[in-house]
């Protein structure tokens, strides 16, 4: 016998709870693998996948859940899920912010991949979150996964725990995501484009990965400092030598641990004994300190250089800050006690036992390190351009700007620059000129640095990817287009090209393995949807249709009443075409991938956009029931 329709409802509850409740990365991913072939979803079906996913997934227990990412992805910034349908991405990095990008770009619409070297979560360090960080997330269903989040006053996460709850709303939203592969390089598309060539892709490691085989059009850094993407060049803000010191231990969730304060920032100046006490008693002398309770008990604290050398943490005290905290200049030992002692001093003695966690290389998760240094890029992001192929290259994160943890920026300006990234793709997506879009995205990125919790808007309620949301006092316009050129990397000597037509286009939604056409059947096609037009004699998909009747004729074929085809003046070759475009974008949604003064100024369009361009109208209309009965409705544009 089959199962009854309440056992396959129980089934998928658990399901989903399993992966609900998995707790470590290799877990999460082999729950949700299981639940999709149990349930039989494909999860390489991203526009469908959520809509399939909460169908099946049907019981009281996670209606809160789709509730709240229901309303999230009705955000109108989202146009349904379609503002960058055809858009492919990767991301580099599954840290907390590139899974947030991950996160709206897929509620944008586009094909998401995200690599990731590691397959564990294993940071045990714990960040500050801001009070819209905490809404953002609660807004993604964070309390579902993660029971404990942010319950009463308490503002904080692991970084564990943040990367499990965004892998799993990530998985759930259609984002492909990949562990144990490590991105090497960017590789360039062929030289020759015959039909079908590949745009651009990655090399990763292990070399044979499918992901080596994925065309995107955007591509997102979220690697953290050590950026492996070209083209950003970073400077350093360098201050008085701070050191840091973070130190995590065991936290065994007893009643005794539970009663013990969290230390949310003290500092020097404002509880001077406090400080005075510990170096009198102890000999550490610190400026500052913290102390968050969550799976560890996490210690971070700045320590005064000479109380390190004193307690000999540091051996010998070199002017170079490298050379100073390098590893054999530290006494990994003395540093375990130094770290320990502060914990135990902070606490008033009250942890019952101060066993140190265990990081991902198996050592006691203690650091220190300097962060006098903080590096930020010198631009957000870039376009290169390669054989006809465009390519947005954009950083988010560490990778963009690194955080000052005395203030807890870390994650609070990361999901604020993967928000910003998510705006600047939607503009790519909707064929904004390269150009525009790059100055807008530095205009923002300038705010980026300057922002603190009392800063930017208020209204949580409120925020979206639109900047103008977040910023009260944006100017998305105080880079100018022609301060960015030298962000438009086109592999030429000069820029003429740029300059000639002012701030060139681009298609939108036009990569070559989203349309199903090919270009045989295209011209196919067109042909006969223009046949007889006066003035219109399709043999080829270039310059066929540089006068702009043909694109004329075939908006007229569909839609009569848009076009008064008698009035078209053959010459007007941009009259023709800009009427076309722009009949095309209001009527169909298909954006232009050029104006009508730069066709004119060709000598023949681009066969790629061309293709590319026309697959959009295929795609439009060839389930029209004006396929059927146009030669009624072309009779009259026959060639006299």
């Amino acid at each position: 016998m089959g199962e009854t329709e309440d056992e396959r409802t129980a089934q998928a509850s658990q399901l989903f709870e399993n992966f609900v409740q998995a707790s470590t990365c290799k877990g999460t991913l082999q729950a949700f693998s299981i639940l999709c072939r149990q349930l039989e979803l494909d999860p390489l079906d991203y526009s469908n996948f959520y809509s399939s996913l909460k169908a099946a997934v049907s019981s009281w227990k996670v209606k809160a859940l789709w509730t709240k990412l229901d309303k999230r992805a009705q955000q109108k910034v989202y146009n349904q899920n379609k503002a960058c349908k055809g858009t492919r991405c990767l991301i580099i990095g599954g840290g907390p912010c590139g899974l947030r990008t991950a996160i709206e770009l897929s509620l944008l619409g586009c094909k998401v991949v995200v690599i990731e070297k590691r397959d564990t979560f294993s940071r045990n360090n714990v960040l500050h979150l801001w009070p819209y960080t905490i809404h953002d997330l609660r807004g993604l269903g964070a309390k579902k996964f993660y029971g404990k989040f942010c319950a009463g006053s308490i503002d904080h996460i692991s970084i564990r725990q943040l990367q499990l709850m965004l892998l799993k709303v990530s998985l759930i939203l259609g984002v492909e995501i990949h562990v144990n592969v490590e991105f090497a390089k960017l590789v360039e598309p062929p030289e020759e484009q015959p039909d079908n060539s590949p745009g651009w892709r990655a090399e990763v490691r292990p070399s044979c990965h499918p992901v080596s085989d994925f065309e995107f059009d955007v591509v997102i850094g979220a690697d953290g400092r050590r950026n492996t993407l070209d083209g950003f060049r970073r400077k350093e803000f360098r201050g008085k030598l701070a050191i840091a010191i973070t130190a995590n231990f065991v936290n065994r969730n007893t009643t005794a641990e539970a009663k013990v304060e969290e230390i949310s920032g003290v500092a020097f100046i404002f509880n001077q004994k406090f400080f005075l006490d510990l170096k009198e008693e102890t000999g550490i002398d610190l400026e500052n300190i913290v102390y968050y309770k969550d799976n560890t008990h996490y210690f971070v604290m700045t320590a005064k250089k000479q109380s390190l050398l004193d307690k000999g943490v540091i051996l010998n005290d070199y002017i170079e800050t490298e050379r100073l905290l390098s590893a054999d200049n530290v006494n990994q030992e003395a540093l375990l006690s130094y770290a320990r002692e502060a914990a135990d001093f902070g606490t008033n003695y009250q942890l019952p036992s101060l066993d140190y966690a265990i990081n991902h290389y198996g050592q006691p998760d203690v650091a220190m390190f300097d962060f006098t240094s903080m590096y930020a890029s010198e631009n957000a992001a870039l376009i290169r351009e390669k054989h006809g192929h465009q390519l947005l290259v954009a950083l988010v994160g560490d990778s963009l700007l690194e955080p000052f943890w005395p203030m807890g920026t870390g994650c609070a300006r990361g999901f604020l620059a993967a928000f910003d990234a998510a705006w600047m793709v939607k503009g790519w997506a909707q064929g904004k000129s390269p150009l525009e879009i790059l100055a807008e995205r530095e205009s923002i990125y300038r705010l980026l640095p300057q922002t603190t919790t009392e800063n930017i808007s208020k209204n949580f309620e409120q925020y979206t990817i639109d900047p103008a949301t977040r910023y009260p006092n944006l100017n998305s316009s105080c880079v100018r287009p022609h301060q960015v050129r030298h962000l438009f990397i086109n592999g030429r000597q000069d820029s003429g090209h740029i300059e000639k037509g002012g701030l060139p286009r681009r298609s939108i939604n036009l990569s070559r393995r989203e349309s199903e056409v090919r270009p045989g059947r295209l011209l196919t096609w067109c042909q006969k949807q223009t046949q007889g037009y006066r003035g219109v004699c399709v043999t080829n998909l270039t310059s066929s249709w540089r006068n702009g009747l043909a694109l004329c004729a075939l908006i007229h074929c569909q839609r009569p009443e848009l076009i008064d085809y008698d009035t078209l003046n053959e010459e007007d070759v941009a009259g023709n075409n800009q009427l076309a475009f722009d009949m095309a974008e209001r009527e169909f949604s298909i954006q232009p991938v050029t104006t009508g003064k730069e066709m004119a100024a060709e000598a023949e369009p681009d066969k790629l956009l061309m293709v590319l361009y026309l697959s959009k109208f295929y795609e439009a209309f060839r389930n029209s029931p004006g396929n059927n009965n146009d030669e009624l409705r072309r009779k009259r544009y026959y060639a006299k």
